[in-house]
């Protein structure tokens, strides 16, 4: 699929950065260079090893993505490690984090905020880090249960048809939801979109209504063609979308919120039609097969079996809400060519969060979720407020990374948006996930490690479930460290090789903290 490449700018400053400390380096160096006739018996020089940076934060909100002492690293003594990191052992490269910009998420941001609250906010969510930096974008195609009122982008009167989509017009959207994600992509301009339709138009489904039902095979084709036109819409409004998903939740029939079922069968049928459309524009918006839960992944394989539907599938889609991350290595053990993505998962206000979600996003849905291939993961809702709302029917206890307050404005930053953030902020779009100890199981210490192929720095994210504080020993390359974890907590450790690569990180680092804060 392809993919705008967020790297470039990063790597014009970085060795723009590496040039400077070279020439600052070669000028000092005369300026310190004495001409001795009898020279001293020189000392051997002790070898400068680099440090590891850290970030923790813990359940018990005592640490939020707080900064600590930085870690020595020694030099490796062959002794055994809890964790060992190969870092020539690559995996997939990584894509993006980000969060849903639902009708909600949307509407709040607009109508609850100040010019200058929601300038704040969007900087701090979509600029480069130290911001959240999210890279990842999820849209709902039409109304979802997280929006005011139901809609698709070609409704009729009951009882009419437009099979030709003469009607098609986003003018539900106008207000408030392309302008929140045009904001976004003023910020980041690299941002990825994934897009998914909730239900045809109810003039194509059998039921007549946008909610549950099935499409009419008659019209099979003529939803492709609604597809393409969203895809073609949003970008002369300057949306590009990434990626689409043609139905979301495919399963599951709700009574009081927009949805469809749409059975393996018809998903290929549907593909067929409009991946051949989806290619002949540049860039190429993608297709992400199934879009439901992990617990069925006979659904997208089914698709995956008939090759001229698998042809345009560029990736599968998967939610967190049934069955076990380890069924996305399942799939993509059996078709190794296409990606992964988690491309929906909430959490909630519910009896089993009393508390908090912390632990359970950051290991269950980021670490395995990753270390079972995914490339990007999107959280669901991006906003709600206090009612955790506004929604439209299904889920009443849902959060959103953020809460807005809809009378003041402020925001409270849930335990998604950490959990998120020890990834978001560190783990840069084409960064790898390379081989590290699988610890979970027997240490309860998860883990997933990354090296970025711009400076060459490696990222560690540990999450202790434990009750206890625990010391783990990570060993890479010449280099290891002892770390000992708070109980209940995730650590995000960076460390490079290279002395000046670190330290030309920390400097990019600074550079865009400091912009950001001066930004208008």
């Amino acid at each position: 699929m392809d993919e705008r490449r967020p790297g470039a700018g990063r790597a014009l400053v970085f060795f723009v950065a590496l040039i400077v400390l070279i020439s600052v380096v070669a000028l000092n160096v005369p300026r310190f260079a004495r001409r001795v006739a009898a020279a001293r018996p020189a000392v051997p020089a002790q070898p400068t090893l680099p440090a590891a940076e850290v970030w923790v934060s813990t359940a018990d909100h005592r640490l939020t993505l707080a900064p600590q002492p930085d870690l020595a690293l020694a030099a490796r003594d062959g002794s055994d490690a809890d964790i060992t990191i190969d870092t020539k052992s690559t995996y997939q490269s990584m894509t993006g984090f980000g969060a849903s910009m639902t009708d909600a998420s949307a509407w709040l941001i607009q109508n609850k905020l100040t010019p200058e609250q929601r300038h704040a906010l969007m900087t701090e969510l979509y600029g480069s880090s130290p911001n959240l930096n999210l890279n990842m974008m999820r849209l709902t195609i039409g109304a979802s249960d997280f929006s005011l009122n139901l809609y698709t982008m070609d409704d009729m009167p009951f009882g009419e048809t437009d099979p030709q989509l003469r009607h098609f017009n986003v003018a539900p959207t106008e207000d408030y939801l392309i302008p929140a994600v045009q904001h976004a992509l003023a910020i980041n301009p690299n941002l990825l979109i994934v897009a998914s339709s909730w239900t045809a138009p109810a003039w194509m489904k059998a039921n007549e209504n946008l909610n549950g039902g099935e499409l009419l095979p008659q019209y099979e084709n003529a939803y492709a063609d609604y597809l393409v036109k969203y895809v073609d819409t949003y970008r002369s409004r300057g949306i590009p979308i990434f990626a689409l998903t043609l139905q979301n939740e495919p399963l599951y029939s709700p009574i009081s919120y927009p949805g469809m079922i749409m059975n393996p069968d018809t998903r290929a049928r549907v593909i067929k039609y409009l991946g051949p459309q989806l290619a002949k524009r540049t860039p190429r918006t993608g297709i992400l097969e199934w879009d439901h839960n992990w617990a069925v992944p006979e659904q997208p394989l089914a698709v995956l079996a008939d090759p001229a539907a698998a042809r345009y599938v560029d990736g599968v889609a998967w939610h967190c809400y049934d069955g076990s991350p380890f069924e996305q290595g399942r799939v993509h053990r059996a078709h190794p060519d296409k990606d992964t993505y988690i491309t929906e998962c909430t959490g909630g206000d519910w009896p089993l969060y009393v508390n908090g979600e912390l632990l359970w996003f950051t290991r269950n849905l980021l670490v395995t979720g990753i270390r079972q291939w995914a490339r990007g993961v999107i959280y669901w809702n991006l906003a709600l407020d206090e009612r955790h709302g506004p929604h439209f029917g299904g889920c009443s206890a849902c959060k959103g990374i953020i809460t807005i307050d809809s009378q003041t404005g402020a925001v409270t930053r849930n335990d998604e948006y950490y959990a998120i953030a020890h990834f978001s902020r560190f783990v840069m779009p084409g960064a790898l996930r390379v081989k590290s100890t699988d610890t979970d199981a027997d240490k309860g210490l998860a883990n997933v490690a990354f090296v970025d192929p711009m400076d060459g720095s490696v990222i560690l994210v540990l999450v202790n479930i434990n009750k206890t504080g625990k010391r783990v020993s990570v060993a890479e390359g010449q280099y290891q460290f002892d770390y000992a974890m708070p109980a209940e907590s995730v650590a995000t450790i960076v460390w490079n090789p290279s002395r000046a690569a670190a330290w030309i990180r920390r400097a990019l680092h600074w550079l865009n903290a400091g912009s950001s804060r001066e930004s208008p």
